[in-house]
């Protein structure tokens, strides 16, 4: 993978600030990129780039540019396999699971161009409204302008193109700064959009690329850089930082997702096997670090030994192991060092405050049967007394704590009030779910957590890009994302046309033709 630092105006170019290396998680010595970030100079002129593609771009009829995505489309399913081992070798991610998310690249375009009454294309369609037989009102899109990507690790390829996908069609220009733990496949998305870019003759500058790590991501979004939007997925104390630094500039969108401390409440009369299977599998996917795990499992008393023992057991035996490895693996490593000691950290702060460990987390020796090293650790289960607000993992395992690892917390209620009641004791609202046969206590779960994407029945990770996905409180601006992308990347205009002589003559004003006749 070539370790480019900025992609500007068309042309890659290394990059010419501080050095800027990623590694395999699974094999810390294996060097996947080498290079540099891109200089504050470069991040300016690739900001200065997309300003001057703004214009031309968006003068582009809609279905053009559709057509420039579409090709993107193609290009990017050609290249599945390509994209499936950059993002296992800079994440770790299990085969199957990069591959799930380099398949996602081509759908999220199918997706976003989808018309109908349900497709997000509906909502920022031009409309009008009659207002008198001679006047009609008018709403029209437009978009805000060069727009900022910045996108996470742990989805490096998904989560930004469904970013630049729906900003590219409603006819912004993009900045793209990948993750500094996942720069190769930031290039290689930027590679496929960029050929299709070219191959259909866009003016060059309409998707840009610069690396690195904070002072680069600072440069490109706060203050008074030449920027109309900031489109965000990451971590709360990042994004906070983010609303700080645009505190003076009102106009500039920013649209973020900021991860989440999920609750799956488990009643009584639940398929017990399916709850246990999806709670296992939505703590543990992506080794923990997706911002839609399951965090918290507040489960009935009445059948909390059961279901307890039994994620215990279900979690024992998931295979943590090389994720290149052709038998069946379920979790890699996590992204890196700090990523494991942060979950063993965090473990110790619980079990200091009181918490029960069922399972513990341990720094395993390269995954079962791996004996290549790396950043593997494995699955835990702890069991608490209390959810509360708050970011002491030593009391009552302070639900404001997103722990981004493979780590779950249990909690006993006695009821489902009780359970909604831990299930909200968190400032993140991303998701929930709710294992139940009573259509009354799903009723009442649904319309009282707080989060944006709530199931039933189902877990909490993972979520439909035909449907909206984000968050509120810690999670999220109430900018959601997935099918809702859209609208976030187009602003409306309202008119109103007079096409005869309509005029209005208010009470108190006379006015005489004769004033200004020729």
């Amino acid at each position: 993978m070539d370790a480019f630092g900025a992609l500007i105006g068309g042309k890659w170019e290394a990059g010419a600030g501080a050095a800027l290396r990623s590694s395999n998680p699974a094999r810390p010595s294996e060097v996947v990129f080498d290079g540099r970030e891109a200089s504050l100079q470069q991040v300016q002129r690739a900001v200065a780039a997309a300003r001057g593609a703004f214009a031309p771009w968006a003068g582009w009829e809609i279905e053009r540019r559709a057509g420039a995505l579409r090709r993107f489309a193609t290009i990017a399913s050609a290249r599945v396999e390509d994209l499936t081992r950059a993002i296992q070798r800079e994440t770790g991610k299990a085969t199957w699971d990069a591959r799930a998310e380099a398949q996602l690249i081509a759908a999220k375009v199918e997706i976003t161009l989808e018309e109908g009454p349900n497709a997000g294309r509906s909502r920022v369609a031009a409309f009008e409204v009659a207002m008198a037989p001679t006047k009609v009102g008018r709403c029209e899109f437009r978009p805000h302008g060069v727009m900022a990507v910045v996108g996470p690790f742990n989805f490096p390829a998904h989560l930004p193109n469904g970013h630049i996908v729906p900003a590219l069609l409603m006819g912004n220009t993009v900045v793209f700064k990948p993750s500094d733990k996942t720069p190769a496949v930031g290039v290689l998305l930027a590679e496929l959009l960029e050929l299709a870019l070219q191959a259909e003759g866009a003016p060059p500058g309409v998707l840009n690329l610069v690396q690195g790590g904070p002072g680069v991501a600072t440069r490109l979004v706060a203050g008074p850089t030449d920027i109309d939007g900031v489109l965000f997925t990451g971590s709360w104390s990042v994004g906070r930082r983010i609303m700080e630094a645009n505190l003076d500039e009102p106009g500039r969108l920013l649209a973020l997702e900021m991860g989440g401390n999920n609750a799956a409440v488990i009643m009584p009369d639940a398929d017990l096997v399916q709850a246990v299977v999806e709670c296992v599998r939505c703590a543990f996917i992506s080794s923990g670090q997706r911002c839609t795990c399951t965090r918290r499992v507040l489960v009935h008393e009445a059948v909390a030994d059961r279901v307890i023992s039994g994620i215990v057991r279900a979690a024992k035996e998931l295979v943590v192991g090389d994720p290149a490895s052709q038998s069946p693996v379920f979790m890699g490593p996590v992204v890196s060092q700090a990523a494991r000691d942060a979950v063993l950290e965090a473990q110790a702060a619980m079990a200091k405050g009181g918490a029960k460990v069922h399972l513990a987390c341990r720094a395993v020796g390269g995954g079962t049967g791996s004996g290549t090293g790396g950043w593997y650790v494995s699955p835990g289960v702890v069991e608490v007394d209390e959810f509360t607000r708050g970011d002491d993992l030593a009391k009552a395992a302070g639900a404001d704590v997103e722990v981004f690892g493979p780590l779950l917390r249990v909690l006993r209620v006695r009821d489902l009030d009780e359970a909604i009641a831990g299930a909200n004791a968190t400032r993140f609202g991303l998701a929930a779910s709710v294992f139940t046969k009573d259509e009354a206590a799903v009723r009442a779960f649904v319309a009282t957590v707080r989060a944006g994407c709530v199931n039933v029945n189902t877990g909490t990770a993972g979520a439909s890009s035909k449907l909206p996905f984000g968050g509120l409180g810690l999670s999220g601006n109430h900018r959601p994302a997935g099918a809702f992308s859209l609208d976030y990347c187009a602003f409306p205009v309202a008119g109103m046309i007079e096409t005869g002589d309509g005029k209005t003559i208010s009470p108190g004003m006379v006015f005489e033709p004769a004033w200004i006749a020729g």
